[in-house]
């Protein structure tokens, strides 16, 4: 029999959120789900590495603990970054930054909760959530405070056992020495050029460049103290209202991403992308029907037009993705 899903506690760790969650069965979405911001570089930005690793450990552990202080049977964590199939976390730049030693995530929180912990990568997780819905191969995107993927294929999302897979996010998309620096520590990444991060950088550094463009646009409208004002909701707002200094920094960043889903479609065959996250959800339809433009100029080879715009969707309006997924993995590993 089951565990109930009261029993059961779901965490999604991300660079900016941390979720933790009850009352989900890997189909409903979670009936209590509890947001604080994560405690790691973007709480800490200057902190060292192990000392923001400690935190983030910690505060899972504290999270779980004040949301379900009895009866809890089981933890299942959806990460930000690779994880070996025996929850190793190898690498997490948008969590605490870049170098450090791996991780032994899962062991460390099932040694002080006491409970079975399953730890796996975030969209690993979020993948499994889609899989109930989608009939075809595809592949998830998240779109937040960086950029992640997974392949669904064959009743299972294609990763190495020792976490390689997935990783776009990492993929070099500008080779200049002057290339925009990814929280991994390289330079050029998908990530530090179309994230939700990467877009705010790009849409400062263009107003700094253009004073008078931005000035005289939306954007500036919301942003009257200058280029450093710019923030993220601000350029959603923007571009849901049409403005062409906004949209247009939108569009270039999305040049990156039609590029990454057209070499997975070339690489693998597959057709569907589903895109999540918090930035590219809170932007919502342009930003999926900028991304079908893009990818259409580009061109995906022996697909017309038509096949392109289908081949793209956003996710459920929601931030529970990795939350549910996750809960479903621990009901397929049962």
């Amino acid at each position: 029999m089951s565990p109930h899903p009261d029993s059961t506690a779901v965490v999604d760790v991300g660079g900016t959120t941390l979720r933790v969650a009850t009352g989900t069965d890997g189909v409903r979405p979670p009936s209590r789900v509890h947001r604080v911001r994560t405690a790691g570089l973007e709480s800490a930005p200057h902190a060292p590495v192990d000392v923001l690793q400690k935190r983030v450990v910690d505060q899972i552990v504290h999270e779980v603990r004040e949301l379900c202080p009895g009866s809890l049977e089981r933890v299942g964590i959806a990460f930000a970054g690779p994880v070996t199939a025996d929850g190793l976390v190898t690498a997490a730049p948008t969590v605490w930054g870049e170098g450090g030693l791996p991780l032994p995530l899962g062991e460390l929180v099932e040694e002080r909760l006491q409970v079975p912990v399953t730890v796996v990568n975030d969209l690993t997780a979020a993948a499994w959530r889609y899989s109930a819905v989608e009939r075809e191969p595809f592949c998830l995107w998240t779109v937040s405070s960086g950029i992640g993927n997974k392949v669904f294929r064959d009743g299972g999302v294609l990763v190495h056992p020792d976490g390689h897979g997935g990783e776009m996010g990492h993929w070099v998309c500008d080779t200049s020495a002057e290339a925009p620096l990814c929280n991994c520590g390289a330079r050029g990444h998908l990530g530090a050029l179309s994230s939700g991060r990467g877009v705010l950088a790009s849409a400062r550094g263009e107003a700094a460049r253009r004073p008078e463009a931005f000035a005289s646009s939306g954007l500036g409208d919301l942003c009257r103290s200058g280029p450093d004002s710019i923030d993220n909701p601000a350029l959603v707002t923007a571009v849901h209202a049409g403005d062409p200094f906004s949209v247009g920094i939108l569009r270039n960043s999305l040049a990156h991403l039609a590029s990454a889903v057209g070499a997975v479609f070339t690489s693998t065959g597959v057709r569907r992308h589903v895109i999540i996250g918090g930035f590219a959800l809170a932007v919502g339809k342009p930003y999926r029907d900028l991304l079908v433009e893009e990818l259409s100029r580009q061109g995906c080879f022996g697909v017309d037009t038509t096949e392109i715009g289908t081949m793209v969707s956003l996710g459920c309006e929601d931030d529970a993705h990795s939350l549910v997924g996750m809960a479903r993995i621990l009901e397929e590993r049962r």
